[in-house]
């Protein structure tokens, strides 16, 4: 500017402009005057300006519409010369911004006019540019007018002014957009409020822009429009536009502007609103686009895609992708997925190779892949935008060697094989062809399958130099070379690794830094080493843990694709250079998967560089195996698949090696390439490199490189290292050369790389270990059943790398001696066998003789773990491998015998791991070394070690090959005993010192100290090792081993047991004793019930010892009597015990389950040992009694705990009395209630077991056969009989519960039948009536119970019901014995003596004896509570209800008269008790049932027998008239009391009786029977006397007199009429006797009736008896017929009463009324 407004410059400017004017004048002077005089008062004009004012510029500008006029005036007329001048004045005057706003409006509408008049067009073009670049007055209209010019321009024929105008449009804009960064950069400290944008396309929205922003915006919007080929808002007067000029300028406004459109949102809207719309649009005829596809099928034609459009497309969505990628992440999404469209094989080439282009640009930016990444692949319901590009490209590849490609743009061949018709005159040649033809192919290049391919080199790495994307002149599609879209893919490939691994590098650098600094990494165990570095404890920033994700996804999402594509090219390559790159693309990956942790896409890559370095299909499973789980997964691109595709088999390269495969059946030969070699390098540099990350793909690579090794016959050497040597196999493998020269490079390589196994972290190392175990395995695998030489690869370095490692031996140690021990040693293939034991031996024998820091006798743990192994081989029976490790005791012993303390442990464990079935010899020769040891070494060696003497010995008592070898260590365990019983002392100090170290160390540690027996002393755990080895001893399965070892155990504890500590005892109840009760229960329950026939030789067995069986239950009694004799003798010992109580449980638990064991000795023996140990008495304890006992709160939880425990659900009511009896007491003087509670509690543990012995001993059989075990009656008797001593024990705290088990039990022991050899000790004759003593046992127990119950509290007298319950059930086996399940018994006359069968008892006297004892109870118990609210009476009476029913019928006649008797007793004492409650209800029920009994009695269905004599009837007849009196006194009277059905009931019970009820009608068969006529007569009294009574007290009486009258008048109507019938019917015949005394009784009884009837008080008899008496008087009319002279008589008697009904009709009816 300076240069324009300088004065000298102002005055120059001046001149011209006069100068200007003058020419103008004077052009003008003839033609055109008006013009001549405005340039003269133009120069006038000037002058005055410039004289006038001091600023001359500014005031010139201000009237510059003045002083342009005589220019524009000279414009217009048209003639050239003149207006080339005035264009060149008004140039001047605008390069010197003195032009206004208004006149550069005027300038451009005359400019506008010569452009119409196509007049010095080039001249205009350099107008306009001048007037917009040097100043911004123009705007708006003006600016759009302006620049619609220069575009009108643009399309005229002329081709220079075209293209002037293009470079100005595209000036012009840029001019534009310029000026609003200049604005922006003016306005930037001004802070405006951003308007938020209305989402409408209206220009109105642009109100907020500022000016130059505005014209920007509208000039873009219009461009849009015009692309799209719609009229423009702003750019009036357009009159035509090309797409791929404006497509041109947007793409250069949007690549040189991007923060006008990233700045405003009006802009930003523009961008999403309109371009990429429009975008998509115009891409739509290449989506569907399908190459080859006939045009005619289709009805609408498609379009085809358009180069120059399709070109600069893609170029604007590179420049979108690029700038705006952040504003526009879905619009993005859109185009990529369009990317990767085009790159379908069914698209034209030229769209295929720009569609590379583009994504190749794509891939040199790898900050916007991880954003890819970050907007799509990482959210949950995206495109995985990412993850397609990279399948895509390898699709893309793929289908290049699928599909030959024709040099030619869109003429490939379609699937039908046919040519697309269009392009038929297309040249098509295929260089690749004619290069194969040719011979000799000397160009690098891909091949596979037939496709040849050249590598083209089109790129500098790392750049993407597009050739096709700048053909911006081209219209018709180029030619594209082969292999170039390849070749592009191929860089596209190779880059997008370079880029992904060296950024995620850098950053995993950065992160990996930060952690180190802000703390120190503390490595966490299960992570692979970079991870370790990673995750530092200290909390990882937020930052890392999401930029980490992004990194895992970006591998994850790109392996699959990129694995795919790279072992394709590896497989095709044929140059050295490409292979290279491939190889190192594929190792990057590996590596960098493997930093990350990501383990399948580190071996897939692996594996592929693995597959690359065998010959082609090499069967090696473990590659196999993940190729298939990569196979598997085949990736879908838009409907595209894309496999792993197998490398072929057919491959270019120069074979360089030739060798046997390690396979099972070697089938032939195998060769390697050069290709192979290359691959094995790059395999060993990855390994060498970044062996830190590989982790588990170790197995991948050593296996690979064992197979290498074994095809190139390298054989391991001393130490583990590889030699080349194949001398011994012969001719089979065959080496060039170049490999001969490179093997003693490989051998080293691989020896240089298990060295530098030191310097990796120790979990990579872990994974080499276990890698070469997995590798060892398979090679062992292969070596089975064959004496084949084995593949010793694995063996060889594992020994290299523990010897380079001995340094840090402890943390490899058990990996690899456990694979040496566990596996190798173990082979049968000899010399597998014999290099294991090498290498493991040679390691020990290193490791001893290692210096390590600290040295080994300092360092313990070292050389346990070191001579560990050697202990372990004992495991291992191949006696080579034995022969080798005793040799390496013996070297170990020379060398190192002295120092080996703490080793002395495992010597002895190789002595102590001889077994039984290692032969006899090798049995005894161990042996005579324990003799040795026991005899001379115990004082040498460490106490610590005197338990596993006792172990080793015992181990020896245990073989059975030798019966004296057992007998004699038993012996020994003896001495060793005394041993300890004579230096007790010393030994006790010893072990206690060594305790108190551990103690400490456990302490640190934190950890509780973890021995034997713990909490017992040290020198009492040793007593207790040894009681534990006597106790293994005592079952075991000899007999005579077992007798003598159960004699030495129970003697040590007798004569040693006082040296132990009072709380050891605890352990020796549980760990030694109920531990050897466990075993010999469950023995005895097994063992075998075969016959033994002899002892061998020729001793004879008796028979009660002749099975395995019963050889086992005499060691159960033994033992069990053993143990019962301990509690005992012991028992001031074991009370004070914590748990004594649990003790007593488990010991009451083994008594119960040998007594119900099926074994009579055995379970009588129990039931005696129960006895002994419930007659203890606490024996006084002076001698060793302790303290006082502890104080009570103490104990009193102890006691709630184990009561829950012992009372199987027992509630805690007892529990918590005796607590409040306890809180009785003061504190001071401490009560010694302890005893009382924890005896209590073990009266109810007795109690529950002898519950359970009870419950299963009884409980019958589910299936019976012969076999079916039944108790014998002395062991029930034995178990009945301990209840009552039992019970005086537990009575305060007996429930009802308790009462009901009690009563389970004894009613299924009265049950069980006796077997038939039993019965005639058991049961002198069934005739006599005697009770068996279990019956009387029976009894006894509950008589105990009852007299408990009387003078019990109000509490337990609630049992009686109960009591009542279980013998009324004892009474009911008098009619139905007891069924003792599916047992079939027998009566005792058909039994046969010494067959297995069952005879049942005779339970008639022990039922009658039950019954006596009820009614003696009852007679007691009456009135109590419990037994009214229980309805006892109604049991009793609905149980007697059973013999008195069958009557006749019964087993024996004594009972249902016993029966009847005690119905009477128990009646006239329980009636009155249920009137006294009646209101209660409690009776309500008791009374049906006593009517049903009654009518069941009374009128039997049973007959009586034949033979039963006429006194005998009238005695039985005499017993059912009591009854009737018992009615008549005790219950009718009492009517009021009673329920009226009841009463009711009775009533027509009494009339059924009174009417001789043995007949409703005579047949001829019943005709004798005997009549109860005093039983009749009896009935019809009792009836008479309540059919009325004198005075009615309550209406309750009333009722029942009014309901007799009714039942009595009912009856005579109905024999009167009976009588009649028959009468009738007989004709001449007199009737029968009885009925003939029927109907003279009824015909009385109704003449006393009426008389009675007129005899009460009107008011007592209601109308309808009247009525009723009324009634008969028709029927005793009918009667007159009869014959019987009797009859008549008393007939006569009957009518003389009816005279007093005789009434007038009148006095009747006011009668009726009154």
């Amino acid at each position: 500017m300076s240069g324009t407004s300088s004065p000298e410059a102002v005055k120059k400017l001046l001149e011209n402009m006069q100068g200007d004017l003058r020419g103008l004048s004077l052009e003008c002077r003839k033609k055109f005057p008006p013009v001549k005089e405005a340039a003269e008062s133009g120069i006038i004009k000037v002058k005055t300006i410039a004289a006038r004012n001091t600023d001359i510029l500014a005031a010139l500008k201000e009237n510059s519409s003045e002083v342009v006029q005589p220019f524009l005036m000279g414009c217009g007329t048209k003639e050239p010369k003149i207006t080339q001048l005035c264009l060149a004045a008004i140039q001047r005057l605008m390069s010197h911004e003195v032009v206004s706003e208004a006149a550069a409006g005027n300038i451009i509408n005359m400019l506008w006019q010569l452009m119409e008049n196509s007049l010095e067009e080039l001249k205009l073009l350099q107008t306009v540019l001048v007037l917009l670049t040097t100043n911004t007055v123009v705007h708006d209209e003006a600016l759009s007018k302006a620049i619609v010019l220069c575009f009108r321009l643009h399309f005229t024929k002329d081709n220079i002014t075209n293209n002037t105008a293009a470079a100005t449009v595209r000036q012009v804009v840029t001019v534009v957009f310029e000026r609003v960064v200049a604005e922006d950069e003016r306005y930037k400290d001004t802070i405006d409020q951003p308007v938020a944008v209305q989402g409408n396309s209206n220009r109105r929205s642009v109100s907020t822009l500022k000016p130059c922003a505005k014209d920007a915006y509208m000039l873009f919007q219009d461009l849009c429009q015009l692309v799209n080929a719609d009229a423009p808002y702003w750019l009036v007067g357009m009159t035509e536009m090309t797409r791929t000029f404006g497509l041109e300028l947007l793409e250069s406004v949007l690549n040189d502007f991007p923060q006008v459109f990233l700045q405003h949102q009006e802009f930003s809207f523009l961008l999403k609103e309109r371009v990429c719309p429009l975008v998509i649009k115009l891409f739509s005829p290449n989506i569907k686009f399908r190459q080859g596809s006939s045009t005619s099928s289709s009805p609408a034609p498609v379009e085809k895609p358009y180069f120059p459009i399709c070109m600069r497309l893609l170029r604007v969505v590179s420049v979108l992708i690029k700038q705006f990628y952040s504003l526009l992440v879905t619009e993005c999404e859109i185009f990529l997925s369009l990317l990767v469209k085009f790159l379908d094989a069914d698209k034209p080439q030229w769209l295929r190779a720009v569609a590379v282009e583009s994504i190749h640009r794509l891939c040199v930016q790898p900050q916007l892949l991880r954003s890819f990444c970050q907007s799509y692949d990482m959210k949950q319901h995206s495109t995985k935008v990412f993850r397609d590009i990279v399948n895509a490209l390898g699709s893309f590849i793929q289908s290049l060697f699928l599909v030959p490609s024709t040099g030619n743009t869109s003429a490939t061949p379609n699937q039908t094989g046919s040519n697309a018709s269009g392009n038929a005159g297309s040249a098509q040649t295929s260089p690749g062809v004619l290069g194969i033809g040719g011979g000799a192919t000397v160009l690098p290049a891909f091949e596979y399958r037939g496709t040849w391919i050249p590598i083209l080199n089109v790129t500098v790495q790392g750049s993407a130099k597009a050739t096709y994307l700048e053909m911006l002149d081209k219209v018709e599609p180029p030619t594209i070379p082969e292999g170039y879209a390849m070749s592009v893919a191929f860089h596209c490939l190779l880059d997008l690794v370079r880029g992904i691994t060296t950024m995620i590098e850098g950053e995993l650098g950065e992160a990996e830094t930060v952690s180190q600094t802000t703390a120190e990494t503390t490595s966490l165990p299960a992570q692979s080493s970079e991870q370790q570095d990673l995750q530092s404890v200290s909390d990882q920033s937020e930052k890392e843990l999401v930029s980490r994700a992004v990194w895992e996804e970006m591998v994850n999402a790109c392996w699959c694709g990129l694995l795919a594509a790279l072992s394709l090219l590896l497989d095709a390559s044929t140059d050295e250079a490409a292979t290279e790159n491939i190889l190192k693309a594929e190792l990057t990956m590996a590596a960098l998967c493997g930093r990350l942790g990501l383990v399948t896409s580190r071996d897939a890559f692996i594996t592929a560089i693995c597959k690359g370095s065998l010959p082609p299909h090499y069967a090696l499973t473990v590659l196999n195996s993940t190729t298939a789980a990569l196979s598997s997964k085949s990736y879908s691109i838009q409907g595209q698949n894309v496999q792993m595709i197998s490398p072929s088999s057919e491959s270019h390269q120069q074979v360089v090696a030739v060798g046997q495969p390690l396979a099972l059946q070697p089938q032939g030969t195998v060769m390697l390439t050069s290709k192979n070699i290359q691959c094995m390098r790059t395999l060993l540099n990855l390994a060498h490199c970044h062996g830190a990350v590989l982790g588990t793909s170790w197995q991948l690579v050593l296996a690979t490189l064992q197979h290498l090794v074994w095809i190139l016959g390298l054989k391991p050497g001393v130490g583990g290292a590889l030699k080349p040597g194949r001398a011994v196999e012969g001719p089979s493998t065959v080496l060039t050369t170049a490999v001969m020269t490179d093997l003693p490079v490989i051998s080293n390589i691989l020896s240089r790389l298990f060295e530098s196994s030191q310097y990796l972290d120790d979990v990579s190392l872990h994974h080499l270990i276990n890698a070469l175990c997995s590798l060892s395995l398979e090679a062992m695998d292969m070596a089975y059943g064959n004496n084949k030489e084995p593949s010793l690869f694995a063996v060889a370095k594992l020994l290299e790398t523990g010897l380079v490692n001995m340094h840090r031996i402890e943390i490899l140690w058990r990996p690899l001696t456990g694979h040496l021990l566990e596996k190798v040693c173990q082979h049968p293939n000899s010399r597998m066998r014999e290099w294991g034991a090498e290498a493991l031996t040679s390691l020990i024998k290193a490791g001893l003789t290692f210096s390590h820091d600290p040295p080994l006798s300092q360092n313990q743990r070292l050389q346990l773990l070191l001579l560990n192994p050697l202990k372990e081989l004992s495991n291992i029976s191949h006696p080579d491998i034995r022969i080798k490790q005793l040799e390496c005791v013996l070297q170990i012993l020379q060398s190192q015998g002295d120092s080996l303390g703490p080793g002395w442990p495992l010597v002895l464990g190789v002595m102590g791991a001889i077994r039984s079935d290692q032969g006899e010899s090798l049995i005894r020769t161990a042996f005579q070394c324990l003799q040795l040891v026991v005899t001379d070494f115990l004082p040498t060696m460490p106490c610590t070690c005197l338990q596993i003497v006792v172990e080793v010995a015992g181990s020896f008592g245990l073989h059975n090959q030798e019966l004296n070898i057992s007998l004699t260590s038993i012996g020994l365990l003896w001495n060793i005993s005394d041993y300890f019983f004579q230096r007790g002392e010393i030994i006790e100090k010893e072990l206690n010192k060594e305790e108190a170290v551990l103690q400490k160390q456990a302490e640190e540690k934190g950890v509780m100290l973890n021995r034997p027996f713990h909490p017992a002393s040290p020198f009492d755990c040793l007593w207790l090792c040894l009681y534990a080895k006597l106790g293994e001893l005592c079952v075991d399965p000899r007999p005579a081993v077992r007798k003598s070892a159960g004699q030495t155990l129970f003697s040590t504890i007798g004569a040693h047991g006082t040296l132990l500590q009072h709380s050891t005892w605890h352990t020796v109840i549980w760990k030694v004793l109920f531990h050897l009760l466990d075993r010999v229960r469950e023995s005895s329950t097994t063992a075998d019930k075969e016959k033994i026939e002899s002892g061998g030789g020729n001793i004879l067995i008796h028979h009660s010892r002749d099975t395995a069986e019963k050889q086992w239950a005499e060691t159960w009694v033994l033992t069990l009597a053993g143990v019962a004799r301990i509690f005992n003798t012991r028992r001031y010992l074991l009370q004070p015990l914590g748990d004594f109580s649990q003790a007593w449980d488990v010991l009451l638990d083994h008594i119960q389950s040998a007594a119900l064991s099926k074994n009579n000795e055995v379970s009588l023996a129990a039931l005696k040992s129960f006895q002994e140990i419930l007659q203890i008495v606490s024996p006084v304890r002076d001698s060793e009694k302790p303290d006082t006992p502890p104080a009570i709160n103490v104990s009193v939880p102890v006691v709630v705990g184990t009561t829950t425990a012992t009372s199987l659900g027992r509630s805690f009511m007892r529990t918590d009395s005796i607590g409040e009896r306890i809180g009785r007491y003061n504190g001071s003087e401490p009560p010694v209630i302890t005893d009382e509670i924890e005896d209590l509690n073990l009266w109810w543990a007795a109690w529950n077991s002898w519950y359970r012995i009870g419950s299963e001993s009884t409980r019958p059989p589910v299936t019976c056969d012969k076999l079916t075990f039944i108790p014998s009656q002395p062991f029930l008797t034995a178990l009945i009989q301990i209840f009552p001593a039992l019970y005086q024990h537990i009575k305060t705290g007996f429930s009802m519960d308790d009462l009901q088990k009690l009563g389970v039990i004894l009613h299924g022991a009265v049950s069980v039948p006796i077997s038939s050899d039993a019965s005639p000790f058991i049961l002198p004759s069934y005739t006599e009536a005697v009770l068996t003593s279990l019956q009387e046992a029976v009894l006894t127990a509950l008589d105990v119970l009852q007299k408990a119950i009387c003078v019990g509290s109000e509490s337990m007298q609630i049992m009686y019901p109960a009591i009542f319950d279980q013998l009324l059930a004892f009474v009911e086996f008098s009619c139905k014995p007891p069924q003792y399940g599916q047992l079939e018994t027998k009566h005792i006359a058909n039994a046969k003596y010494n067959q297995a069968e069952w005879v049942a008892l005779n339970y008639v006297p022990f039922a009658e004896r039950s019954l006596e004892v009820v009614v003696d109870l009852y007679q007691k118990t009456a009135c109590h509570k419990a037994v009214v609210t229980e309805k006892v009476l109604q049991n009793i009476i609905k149980t007697l209800r059973i013999p008195l029913s069958l009557k006749y019928s019964c087993p024996s006649e004594s009972t249902w008269k016993l029966a009847v008797s005690s119905l009477l007793k128990v009646l006239s004492i329980g009636l009155p008790v249920a009137r006294q409650h009646a209101s209660s209800g409690k009776f309500d029920s008791m009374w049906p049932e006593l009517a049903n009994t009654f009518e069941d009695f009374l009128f039997t269905k049973s007959t009586p027998p034949d033979n039963l004599s006429i006194q005998e009837f009238q005695k039985n007849e005499s017993i059912d008239v009591e009854v009737v009196q018992l009615i008549s006194t005790e219950i009718l009277p009492y009517a009021n009391f009673i329920p009226k059905e009841f009463v009711g009931q009775i009533m027509t019970m009494l009339n059924k009786g009174s009417i001789h009820s043995q007949s409703s009608s005579f047949t001829e068969a019943e005709i004798d029977i005997r009549m109860r006529e005093e039983f009749s007569k009896v009935c019809f009294e009792t009836l008479l006397q309540f059919s009325f009574s004198n005075k009615v007290t309550t209406p309750q009486e009333g009722y029942i007199s009014r309901m007799a009258l009714s039942v009595l008048l009912k009856r005579s109507q109905d024999v009167l009429h009976r009588y009649i019938e028959d009468e009738r019917l007989s004709g001449k015949c007199p009737l029968p006797r009885q009925q003939v005394t029927e109907i003279i009784f009824v015909l009385k009884a109704v003449s006393t009736l009426i008389d009675s009837l007129k005899k009460t008080q009107p008011e007592n008899v209601d109308a309808n008896t009247w009525a009723q008496v009324i009634a008969l008087y028709p029927t005793l009319v009918e009667c007159i017929t009869c014959s019987s002279s009797e009859v008549c008589s008393a007939l006569k008697e009957a009518l003389v009463p009816f005279k007093d009904f005789m009434h007038p009709p009148a006095s009747k009816v006011q009668n009726g009324e009154s």
